[in-house]
């Protein structure tokens, strides 16, 4: 063991050693606190706990200047950008990762340094480090802070989805303007209604296998499953109580589902029973997995067919955000409550 503790470590720093140094032009990177809202030049989110596993899709939306990460359809990242400038447009559309490099130089642009690139086009489109003047003005690629690139760079792979929206160019997954969970490819109207007490949507189909992620939001009174990055159910759910930060909120908590039970029949479907979770993170106030489903009120049905599709590793997220997004002027383009 202790070999191998002295062989990850020197990995780790021939890995680190890597890493191209921060030009100094390049905007480093501010931290942000809130997974909404507008962005400052330089700003970005980052929290991959939330959603530990799943497939990865980015998306760039170049009338917000502004990308946002999901992982198994529930942001992880968002990040400030400068796209291309006029006459040297960012093309919109549907892009897989071809190459990446940690240290690379443009062939094209004065030997111009470019940390943590990841090519999108074989013509000089790519995702790295640059400098963040508020406005699109590269030469076409997408510039993140150095910051950011990095840890975006230890978490794609090759072969990943990048989406670009330009506001013009037909995309799926409603790439212009997103929000807090990824749109499904196969989007409509309907899949926003709100559900009266007690109803439910369940399509378990739509992804047959994979990790399960669900999002619990007092402020949309909902909960909504995602498996393998796609939507498979939703419930209207009640707040009861007062135990955590108000009667109508949760607070912001994420949980992960261990092996094994409690040996108690579940709150919420006396046929299985209780999960034992741990908790990854809470912002604010800690609570447990078990005062926070105390507040809990959703249909016993919905509790039934979710409770038969749990697994280890499921993770749970209680926000106070609103994740359900609404249609503005623009058919591309979607807005958070």
């Amino acid at each position: 063991m202790k070999y191998l503790t002295i062989l990850a470590l020197c990995i780790g720093l021939l890995t680190s050693s890597q890493a191209m140094p921060q030009p100094s032009f390049h905007t480093k990177g501010t931290p942000s606190a809130k997974p909404t809202g507008p962005l400052k030049p330089g700003e970005y989110w980052w929290h991959p706990e939330i959603s530990p596993q799943g497939p990865l899709m980015i998306l760039i939306s170049i009338p917000e200047q502004a990308m946002h990460v999901y992982r198994n359809g529930i942001l992880i990242g968002r990040s400030s950008v400068s796209t291309g400038s006029k006459g040297h447009d960012t093309p919109g559309g549907v892009f897989s990762i071809l190459e990446k490099q940690q240290t690379y130089r443009s062939k094209k642009y004065d030997n111009a340094p470019m940390p943590n690139m990841q090519r999108l086009t074989w013509t000089g489109i790519a995702m790295h480090s640059g400098q963040l003047p508020g406005y699109a003005a590269s030469h076409g690629c997408v510039r993140l802070p150095y910051d950011f690139s990095q840890l975006l760079f230890s978490t794609t792979s090759s072969g990943g989805t990048v989406i670009i929206g330009d506001g013009k160019t037909p995309v799926p997954r409603l790439a212009s303007n997103p929000g807090l969970m990824l749109a499904p490819a196969d989007f409509s109207p309907e899949m926003l209604h709100k559900l009266g007490k007690n109803d439910y949507d369940w399509h378990p189909e739509r992804s047959p296998q994979g990790p399960i992620t669900i999002v619990i939001s007092s402020a949309d009174n909902a909960m909504y499953v995602y498996r393998n990055g796609n939507p498979i159910g939703r419930a209207a759910v009640e707040l009861g109580g007062s135990r955590l930060a108000s009667r109508d909120k949760l607070g912001n908590h994420v949980f992960t589902m261990l092996e094994g039970t409690t040996g108690k029949p579940s709150r919420f479907t006396p046929a299985h029973e209780e999960a034992r979770w741990m908790r990854v993170t809470s912002e604010g106030r800690p609570v447990d997995a078990e005062t926070l489903a105390s507040r809990l009120h959703f249909s016993p049905d919905f509790a039934d067919k979710l409770a038969n599709e749990l697994r280890p590793g499921t993770t749970v997220i209680a926000t106070d955000y609103p994740v359900v997004r609404k249609p503005v002027a623009r058919s591309d383009v979607f807005a958070l409550n």
